[in-house]
């Protein structure tokens, strides 16, 4: 009886260290970039680059927003994503869903067409090299997520993008 004992308590811990690995996973840095970086190569969009300092504004504001958790934005000096979700909502989850938003971006005319765009064309924004993100569990349920662009993006009459570095076209090239 006690070998068992120490057996399901063993089961129990090591579940529990794989649940908490899985509850990190997919929210961390890396995870955010990853995600992030997958939508910008596909429109041919050069990689970001976590920045702690940027990581550091997003983590202080999201930390703002544990009471309530209502979605509004910072209006600070980056570009910025925000997103809420319950039960949970990792960071990649939350990267995916702006991601979502592509098939509503126009590119002839630089529009969003038949749904929202915006927080897509901040994820892919050609000059937006740097980036950080916070996670925080909100005290009304839920988790609120935030992602900040450095430099920010969607200036009105820019494109997120040039078309000639969108790695979904291809040239054929015949010399002769």
């Amino acid at each position: 009886m006690g070998l068992c004992k120490i057996s399901s308590s063993l089961v129990v811990g090591f579940m529990g260290l794989v649940l908490a690995h899985i509850s990190y996973a997919q929210n961390s840095p890396q995870d955010f970039l990853d995600a992030h970086n997958a939508a910008r190569a596909e429109v041919g969009v050069e990689s970001m680059t976590w920045n702690d300092t940027v990581a550091a504004y997003a983590q202080n504001y999201a930390n703002q927003r544990i009471g309530d958790c209502n979605l509004v934005h910072s209006s600070g000096p980056y570009g910025e994503n925000i997103a809420w979700g319950t039960p949970s909502l990792t960071g990649t989850d939350a990267v995916n869903m702006w991601v979502g938003e592509k098939p509503y971006y126009d590119y002839n005319s630089n529009s969003c067409v038949g749904g929202e765009c915006l927080q897509y064309i901040k994820v892919i924004w050609r000059n937006s090299l740097h980036l950080g993100c916070a996670r925080v569990q909100c005290n009304t349920g839920g988790w609120f997520v935030t992602c900040n662009y450095d430099p920010p993006g969607n200036y009105v009459g820019q494109r997120p993008f040039l078309e000639n570095s969108n790695s979904s076209h291809s040239c054929i090239v015949a010399i002769y």
